[in-house]
């Protein structure tokens, strides 16, 4: 596949109407992100305009996702540009990049292009170090607010059933 290609097929399947000028393609080895340009309306708040754009052209929408999986061998993503921010659809995960976008992966592959990393859970680990090693300061003082939190959810009201915290709170002395 090359980038003049899928633009070709691209301008051919979207529907004119949709977006301000030809849609552009994101490419990375996962999946493949159309980023559109809608265009703005007075008075419209922007998450209306993209949440009515996004309804109206679902259907299409995956029905253009659908082809371009089966003729590029590509997840296809979705998102669109108004207003000087950008809403990104729907976007794959790969199990141990879970929830990660196509910016974010690309950060990622850049590392294990550059031989930082040997792999992508390798370049991840490796930037939640530099975060740790960075901001250390500042996630002590998350990891003291924390606890603060836990204790005041333990002091509270009594109820017959209490709704736990997702993770346990660390205690703060002993992350340090």
């Amino acid at each position: 596949m090359t980038h003049i290609d899928l633009a070709t097929w691209l301008q051919a399947e979207v529907p004119a109407g949709w977006f301000q000028a030809p849609p552009r393609a994101e490419v990375d080895p996962d999946e493949i992100v159309v980023v559109g340009a809608l265009p703005g309306r007075p008075g419209v708040p922007l998450r209306q305009l993209v949440e009515s754009f996004r309804e109206e052209t679902r259907q299409a929408r995956m029905g253009i996702a659908q082809k371009a999986e089966l003729r590029f061998g590509h997840r296809l993503s979705w998102a669109v540009a108004v207003g000087g921010e950008r809403f990104d659809f729907t976007s794959l995960a790969t199990p141990v990049m879970t929830r990660l976008r196509m910016r974010e992966r690309q950060v990622l592959d850049t590392l294990v292009e550059a031989s930082v990393a040997r792999s992508r859970s390798e370049a991840l680990a490796w930037c939640v170090k530099l975060v740790a090693e960075h901001e250390a300061d500042w996630i002590g003082e998350l990891r003291e607010a924390l606890v603060k939190v836990n204790e005041l959810r333990t002091s509270g009201p009594r109820t017959r059933q209490r709704v736990r915290s997702r993770r346990p709170v660390p205690d703060a002395e002993a992350s340090r």
